[in-house]
């Protein structure tokens, strides 16, 4: 647990220097969801169907967006290759990491959504659903967008590489995440979909840290 908090507080200590890598994919996801009552239509009832999938895109794209940068920097100075060969456990770092990396884009973005639900008139009734559904979907999205990141870092511009392994990847997340969002408003129980986005998240933080470590030796490696 020590080499852990202190793998969680060095990340996010660094991410404090460098605002840019966590600010970016925040204002992505505030520009892109204002854009969308202009370019389609200021109607409530018809932003009011489309909210859910609108907000569950650009979400995953902003997740996409910021998942180059969580080993790129380690990489670059070197410190990648003092974490394997450290007597740490690199599961515990990558995990950490992987959780610092949801605390700094996954939350701020579960916390945004509502905001951006009202502007584009999701209905109240969507609102729990919405905050649940995006909590555990972003975590399950930085898992999944780490191993990728792992896989991409020694490559120079690796960002369409990464997008084309990991997006395949991200679909069933993307699904059951506006599924459960629209169950809500329908007026229909939304706990089956919130179950699976829950299980999708308990196999990515007991297996993916496995996946991530992996990929990161290969990269490290080439």
């Amino acid at each position: 647990m020590s080499a852990f908090s202190a793998t969680l507080k060095r990340d996010l200590l660094l991410a404090f220097r460098r605002r840019s890598d966590f600010m970016n994919p925040l204002a992505f996801f505030l520009i892109v969801c204002s854009l969308f009552p202009l370019g389609i239509s200021p109607d409530p009832k018809q932003l009011a169907i489309l909210a859910p999938g609108i907000l569950w895109v650009v979400a995953l794209l902003a997740c996409l967006l910021s998942s180059d940068t969580l080993f790129r920097s380690d990489f670059d100075d070197g410190s990648l290759e003092l974490m394997l060969i450290s007597p740490v456990s690199m599961y515990i770092q990558v995990l950490a990491k992987t959780v610092a990396h949801w605390l700094l884009t996954g939350f701020p973005l579960t916390l945004l959504a509502p905001l951006l639900g009202l502007l584009l008139q999701l209905p109240s009734s969507g609102m729990a659903a919405l905050v649940i559904a995006m909590a555990m979907g972003t975590a399950t999205l930085s898992f999944i967008g780490a191993i990728g990141a792992g896989l991409t870092v020694g490559l120079r511009k690796g960002g369409l590489l990464l997008s084309l392994i990991i997006l395949p990847l991200y679909i069933p997340v993307l699904i059951f995440g506006v599924a459960s969002v629209k169950a809500a408003v329908d007026g229909f129980d939304y706990a089956g979909q919130l179950a699976v986005l829950g299980a999708f998240l308990a196999l990515a933080v007991t297996l993916a840290p496995l996946a991530i470590a992996a990929s990161v030796r290969i990269s490290a490696d080439n």
